[in-house]
């Protein structure tokens, strides 16, 4: 039985966007909703409408409560968690926000019409900025919400308090609600908006709880309903039978017994690949550590920079990095510079007037205007080679050309930086692979920027979530152009991208000459028992079926036919 609207029934199914592999099962705890207050609704003080001067102080204390909640909660949180909380409250503290508002009100604005018109001002120009500032309306509404329930004196909205273990269902989730969850007692997220890169998924995944977005109808599903949440199916089930029930259990132990083998990542006849972890922060190096990966794909440094007034120091960010270095000791880490600019907007090096910022002045191309940023960083990033004892592979995102792979390198070895590579993001960069690999050391596949690059489609738009699959044919043709060249040029080629964390696909990567993969810490096990069973042979056999395949399903639907029998049944696939 499928969704349809109204109130969801037993056995019902509904089918979205799934982040991950796990599943759980449990009673569903339904977010608050925004408030629902007429926009000319008076705000009263005793019973009596408030004058303009009375309403701006009490707004005002609203903001000022809201960004206090905020901070406090980032402030108790940890990781990317941390700091998207931080990023919200700095939304929230924006002073130019705050002072529209208060200026309608002023001018005899109703409260909620004030903060409401100036809120759909912001995220108009968000939306239309696209990117990461599309992104970042859910939390602007976020803040909306709370402020207008803070100065009419409602319940706050967002995850109401849990007593039992539950599934969280949302319409959207802000970063805000999902980093003030009690952990003990969630057990998946589901939302019916957002896409498998927003920070939903993001924070589910750092988690490690399961996710699905895009789920039309779930908000229809009543507290307290049982249901089944399985993220690798990608499927909400109302009142699961036993048998289903029974499948999540038996997968969970399965991807707790995978967890238990540490050996290194490789091929059923010994061909080593290195299994790795995407991380964004200090605390998720040390995270991760304990783990049985080889070391670091991905370090996403950005977060140090945005939301920032000011660039971070030299010694900030070598603190930083150098943290990270000794927390992962002798292991590999890639450390990607600067990847911000256009839609990931900084205060302090925003470029205006870009019309479509997703191919705007964004990762490496801010070099262009501020060099100095890049310079900073390479030159933390050699302080932290020395201080930690350890040496970070170095690379640039957004690289284009071999003339860029080329200045790059330059730039990164007069710090002392020895091993240095960029990253392939851009249909332009795969189809020279082999010029931009003569540059550099090393490169890496950014599967989810490659995807939207190459299918024309924009990856946060959940809606469109099946041409960004990454099993797209025109995607793994670029994928296998890249390998290839390392391949000739006997040069490491690495892919962190989501790709990476999909043991099938994996595969298929492996088959096409990928040398290492990154994703999820979560992610490893899996991948690495899918791998252990199959040769490089029967890897390079997959890969040649996936790229004669016409559609993103069918090429799935042929390697999977391959697998090893008991990899099928282990990983439910």
């Amino acid at each position: 039985m499928t969704a349809t609207p109204g109130a969801a029934r037993t056995g019902e199914v509904l089918r979205g966007v799934g982040v991950g592999r796990r599943g759980a099962v449990g009673p569903v705890a339904q977010v608050r909703p925004a408030p629902h207050v007429d926009d000319d609704a008076p705000l009263l003080v005793d019973g009596v409408p408030a004058d303009p001067a009375t309403a701006h102080r009490i707004v005002d204390e609203a903001f000022t409560q809201v960004v206090d909640e905020l901070r406090e909660q980032s402030a108790r949180a940890t990781g990317t968690v941390r700091d998207v909380l931080a990023a919200t409250a700095q939304m929230a503290d924006d002073k130019a926000l705050r002072s529209q508002v208060l200026t309608r009100i002023d001018a005899g604005d109703h409260v909620v019409h004030a903060v409401d018109g100036v809120v759909a001002m912001f995220a108009t120009m968000f939306e239309q900025a696209g990117g990461y500032l599309a992104e970042r309306v859910t939390d602007l509404r976020s803040v909306r919400d709370r402020v207008v329930a803070r100065a009419l004196g409602l319940p706050p909205p967002g995850v109401p308090h849990l007593d039992r273990p539950s599934v969280v269902v949302a319409r959207d989730l802000a970063p805000a609600d999902t980093a003030a969850l009690d952990l003990e007692n969630v057990l998946a997220i589901v939302t019916e908006l957002g896409g498998p890169t927003g920070h939903t998924a993001i924070i589910a995944g750092q988690l490690g709880l399961p996710c699905l977005v895009q789920v039309p109808f779930a908000t229809t599903v009543e507290d307290g309903t049982v249901v089944a949440v399985d993220a690798a199916d990608g499927t909400l089930t109302v009142d699961p039978d036993d048998a289903l029930r029974a499948e999540l259990g038996r997968r969970a132990g399965v991807e707790d017994a995978l967890a238990a083998d540490v050996e290194p990542g490789g091929t059923a006849d010994g061909h080593r690949v290195q299994l790795l972890a995407n991380i964004g922060t200090a605390q998720d190096a040390e995270r991760v550590a304990p783990t049985a990966v080889e070391g670091v794909g991905l370090f996403r440094t950005e977060v140090l920079f945005l939301e920032r007034t000011t660039a971070p120091t030299r010694q900030e960010q070598a603190t930083v990095y150098a943290q990270a270095l000794s927390a992962l000791g002798d292991r590999k880490v890639v450390v990607r510079t600067l990847d911000a600019g256009a839609d990931k907007p900084l205060a302090f090096a925003t470029q205006p007037d870009e019309e479509n910022p997703a191919l705007g002045v964004r990762g490496y191309r801010l070099v262009r205007h501020d060099p100095e940023l890049l310079e900073t960083q390479l030159a933390a990033l050699g302080a932290a080679q020395s201080d930690a004892g350890t040496a970070p592979w170095v690379m640039a995102p957004m690289i284009a050309t071999a003339s860029e792979a080329r200045d790059f390198a330059a730039r990164a070895r007069a710090h002392g930086l020895t091993t240095v590579g960029v990253m392939v993001e851009v249909p332009a960069a795969a189809l020279r692979a082999r010029e931009i690999l003569a540059e550099v050391d090393f490169v890496s596949l950014g599967t989810n920027d490659l995807a939207q690059y190459t299918m024309a489609t924009d990856r946060l738009r959940g809606e469109l979530a099946d041409l960004l699959d990454p099993w797209q044919p025109a995607v793994l043709d670029l994928v296998d152009a890249t390998a290839r060249a390392g391949l000739e040029l006997h040069k490491p080629v690495g892919v962190c991208g989501e790709s990476a964390s999909d043991p099938v696909l994996a595969l298929v990567l492996v088959g096409l000459g990928v040398t290492s993969l990154s994703m999820s810490a979560g992610a490893v096990p899996a991948v690495r028992y899918a791998l252990r069973h199959h040769t490089r042979a029967q890897c390079a056999t997959m890969a040649a079926a996936a790229l004669a395949a016409e559609s993103a399903p069918s090429a799935r639907a042929s390697v999977v036919a391959m697998l090893a029998p008991e990899v099928r049944e282990t990983l439910g696939v």
